[in-house]
């Protein structure tokens, strides 16, 4: 029965010892003077934190991990500016780079897992082009990392829908082949048919028991259009809690923002963001304020729509702050909600977070306070899943 004993928790005053049994959380209660020693001497296992803060597993709530480059030879991105451009890019150069690649799909989980990721939401592309085989290749790394990482697949038609015939049977396919969730992308700015897309989407959500997330880089009242399309059909097909929109560039358009959250809170419709370089991120504060969920991603990593990126959510909750001029202590523990217990709701992962009876999944950080872990990123010292200590000083164990 190991215990972490000196241990700083989010919103907790006093250092804590968390007692672990059969890879769960039985008990958290204030670390008593001297403690370690004794339970040293009474044969239990002691991890000491000493004073560091340890987290609850970290979420990435978006990726494209199928099509990563991480790990392999350096690849110089090319200066496109539209979607469309980056998407056609892409599909003249992916063959030719073996994407996606098994190996670099893993030295990109096996990094995010160092870095105390416990769960991702990854968007695998689907198309007539490259057909299933990112959907396969992520999931055979998915069965490699069972039990240390637990990876989601999205569906999705970066290639467009309806514009691009036969990517919808396919969606169906990917399903089939253990997909959860049914993407789509700019159903108005890249497919140029916003109601035949979401309808397609929904449909098939609601057909096959499937979540649904949708990258949404149009912005402005074009944007703002489509997520009260999207708000209005999540109601109507009663996925309440089931739907998320991703990038949500449209929430910064100020006539319609206040509207907006109303509207995804009454709806259950949450947003996720990756904080990209100088796109719109969505209000931090106002979105608790409203009760809407945010969850923080990476989008993507290494690949041939740009050079950024490891993976590291503490990185990511620190960027989603920064850009919402989150200075104090308050803020900064809303943005690392944004990877944690509001990435978990976006997920559907209910057995999350540092409670009595939860899972033992525990990510140890070298500063002294959370507020400081979310803004300076330190390295992470242990990261444990389920009990199980997986990694050291940003290096997983061996077995």
């Amino acid at each position: 029965m190991p215990r972490v004993i000196n241990a700083v928790l989010p919103r907790r005053a006093e250092p804590a010892t968390i007692v672990v049994e059969d890879g769960r959380i039985t008990a958290i209660e204030e670390t008593s003077a001297g403690g370690g020693p004794t339970e040293a001497r009474e044969g239990l296992e002691v991890i000491d934190a000493a004073g560091r803060v340890v987290l609850p597993g970290l979420i990435n709530a978006h990726a494209h991990i199928d099509k990563t480059l991480y790990g392999g030879p350096w690849v110089s991105a090319p200066r496109v500016e539209t979607v469309a451009e980056r998407v056609a890019h892409e599909r003249r150069h992916r063959d030719s780079h073996g994407l996606p690649a098994h190996e670099y799909i893993s030295s990109l989980v096996e990094t995010m897992i160092a870095a105390g990721t416990t769960h991702l939401r990854t968007h695998t592309d689907v198309d007539p082009g490259v057909g299933l085989r990112g959907i396969a290749a992520v999931a055979e790394v998915a069965r490699h990392y069972e039990g240390v990482i637990d990876i989601q697949q999205v569906a999705f038609p970066q290639g467009g829908l309806i514009t691009n015939p036969g990517t919808l049977d396919l969606l169906r396919e990917a399903v089939d082949a253990g997909a959860s969730v049914i993407g789509g992308l700019d159903p108005a700015g890249f497919d140029d048919a916003p109601n035949a897309h979401l309808e397609a989407v929904f449909d098939l959500a609601a057909s096959t028991g499937t979540a649904i997330d949708i990258h949404l880089h149009d912005g402005g009242s074009l944007g703002a259009w489509e997520m009260g399309l999207i708000a209005r059909m999540t109601e109507e097909y009663g996925l309440a809690g089931r739907v998320a929109i991703s990038h949500a560039f449209g929430i910064a358009h100020p006539p319609t923002q206040a509207r907006l959250l109303e509207r995804f809170a009454e709806a259950g419709v949450a947003l996720v963001n990756a904080a990209v370089y100088d796109s719109p991120v969505p209000p931090l504060r106002a979105c608790a304020e409203q009760g809407v969920l945010l969850a923080g991603g990476t989008d993507g990593i290494n690949d041939l729509w740009g050079p950024f990126g490891d993976g590291d959510m503490l990185r990511r909750a620190m960027l989603i702050a920064y850009r919402n001029s989150g200075r104090s202590d308050e803020e900064l523990l809303l943005a690392l909600d944004t990877v944690t217990s509001n990435a978990a709701r976006v997920l559907g992962v209910e057995d999350h977070g540092l409670h009595v009876g939860g899972p033992a999944d525990l990510v140890m950080v070298e500063a002294r306070t959370v507020a400081q872990a979310v803004a300076q990123v330190p390295p992470r010292r242990l990261v444990m899943r389920a009990g199980t200590v997986v990694a050291r000083d940003g290096a997983l164990v061996a077995g």
